[in-house]
């Protein structure tokens, strides 16, 4: 796959870099990061093979558990082109206050 949008969470994380646990979240955003590029999801359940935590959601939106669920990752998943595109970064009690279906 390839990812759209990661200045959104190189944003997040430079903007939080005095919070040490954002830099704790960083090996697990890269591990996501990993994960993802080398993967080739043709449908939600390849997602959920990938990241069984993950989040399915309407429009094409999956949402990603990032550090044991202290960071949420919202992304629109583009199957047929074999894309993601990052569109939300940031804490969970931060992601409570959105609306991850239309960010």
């Amino acid at each position: 796959m390839r990812i759209l949008g990661a200045n959104v969470v190189i944003d997040y994380f430079a903007a939080h870099a005095s919070d040490q646990r954002i830099n704790a979240a960083m090996p697990s955003y890269r591990a996501w990061e990993a994960i993802t590029l080398v993967a080739s999801w043709n449908a939600p359940q390849d997602v959920k093979l990938s990241h069984p935590k993950a989040s399915i959601l309407k429009s094409s939106r999956v949402v990603f558990n990032i550090k044991g669920n202290d960071y949420r990752l919202v992304c629109v998943v583009n199957y047929q082109a074999k894309l993601v595109i990052i569109r939300w970064f940031g804490a969970h009690p931060e992601y409570d206050k959105i609306d991850a279906d239309s960010v």
